[in-house]
């Protein structure tokens, strides 16, 4: 096959690009530029997309042997990730960067482009594999449990599945990937994983907020509707969130309070007990298939609202304005505009944006 190695600067994209020029692929590495103004040097394992990494990729392409470019994608990246961020938060919800990242860039912008110049697929360092079930392709956990990247990929669809190839998806462990990059002198070996959110490489979401959409005092309240707080805007609160409250009335039981809900029309940050997080129902109107659609709108699977989150049995129900799932116990704090990935067994069924959560402890109780 014609194959695009998306390299983004790191050891498993470039071994994943390796695999494919050993399996006698015609392979053409690119390196997508997500910034105009990107950083020169990464620190340690916050942010990517910088010249460092650019730099990296080119030069494991260089040991590879293969054609490398840089692609600016900084126009679509800004448009369908970074504003799509700051539009989710402001509208009191918890988006996933990194899922639309996948959706709008690299399983997208990307392969539509891929497709365009002649290639057959894009081949990424993701750990998932895929497999020729019964009824077409499908979507499956990686390997190794511990670095699965299958949640990440549920929002891919049958069509953008088949023009996608996963290396790496098989492969016990990291260390043999690390193991394998120092065997065939590429020197991102050892360079450390990303993590945090790429265009916020400090880490400190809450002051990159303020900064994108000001701030604007307003309450804190608890479920009855007593204020018991203040804060300088919705957006920088998050459910499940303990930490930065800065409470005036203390519970009356004494026990800590988290954030249960915000609100954005009115500015109001709701909080509560940690029991109160337990979520009975989770529900959503956008949502797709990883492959060939369910057949019954009632159906067991497991559900999964994190990328390292334990999955959970469940029942899910399709409904003329979505999906909606009842877990066999309670999800904790689950967050609207999250990713609800359903799984059934290893495989990745497909997943839904959450827009309502129905809570196991009613008010009062």
């Amino acid at each position: 096959m014609r194959i695009l190695a998306a390299m983004s600067g790191g050891v498993d994209s470039a071994v994943a690009a390796a695999r494919a020029v050993e399996a006698g692929h015609d392979v053409v590495g690119v390196h997508l530029a997500l910034s105009r103004a990107g950083g020169t040097l990464r620190t340690g394992s916050r942010g990517c997309c910088t010249i460092e990494d650019a730099l990296d990729a080119r030069r494991a392409a260089d040991v590879l042997g293969i054609p490398f470019y840089v692609w600016d994608f900084s126009e679509r990246f800004r448009d369908d990730v970074i504003d799509d961020f700051i539009a989710e938060y402001q509208a009191g919800r918890t988006p996933n960067p990194c899922m639309r990242c996948n959706e709008k860039i690299k399983f997208a912008a990307l392969l539509e482009r891929a497709i365009e110049l002649g290639f057959d697929a894009v081949c990424t360092g993701h750990y998932a594999t895929l497999v020729d079930g019964a009824d077409g392709l499908e979507l499956h956990r990686a390997s190794d449990n511990a670095k699965d990247q299958s949640y990440v990929l549920g929002v891919l669809t049958a069509e953008q599945l088949a023009h996608t190839y996963f290396p790496l998806g098989t492969t016990p462990s990291k260390a043999l990937v690390r193991a394998e990059a120092e065997a065939r002198g590429l020197s991102v070996a050892q360079k450390p994983d990303s993590h945090d959110i790429c265009f916020i490489p400090d880490g400190d979401t809450r002051g990159w907020l303020a900064e994108k959409v000001g701030t604007a005092t307003g309450d804190i309240v608890d479920r009855s509707g007593e204020v018991v707080g203040s804060h300088e805007g919705a957006h920088a609160f998050t459910v499940g969130q303990r930490r930065g409250l800065k409470l005036g009335v203390p519970a009356a039981d004494g026990k800590p309070r988290f954030v249960l809900e915000v609100r954005p029309v009115s500015n109001t940050v709701v909080v509560g007990p940690k029991e109160a997080l337990a979520i009975a129902e989770i529900a959503g109107e956008r949502f797709s298939w990883a492959g060939a659609a369910p057949v019954d709108s009632s159906f067991d699977c497991h559900v999964q609202i994190r990328a390292h989150a334990e999955p959970v049995a469940g029942t899910a129900e399709l409904t003329d304005l979505g999906v909606r799932v009842t877990p066999e116990v309670p999800l904790d704090g689950v967050a609207p505009g999250q990713t609800a990935v359903l799984y059934i067994g290893t495989r990745v069924l497909g997943q839904f944006t959450i827009d309502t959560t129905v809570s196991a402890v009613p008010v009062g109780a």
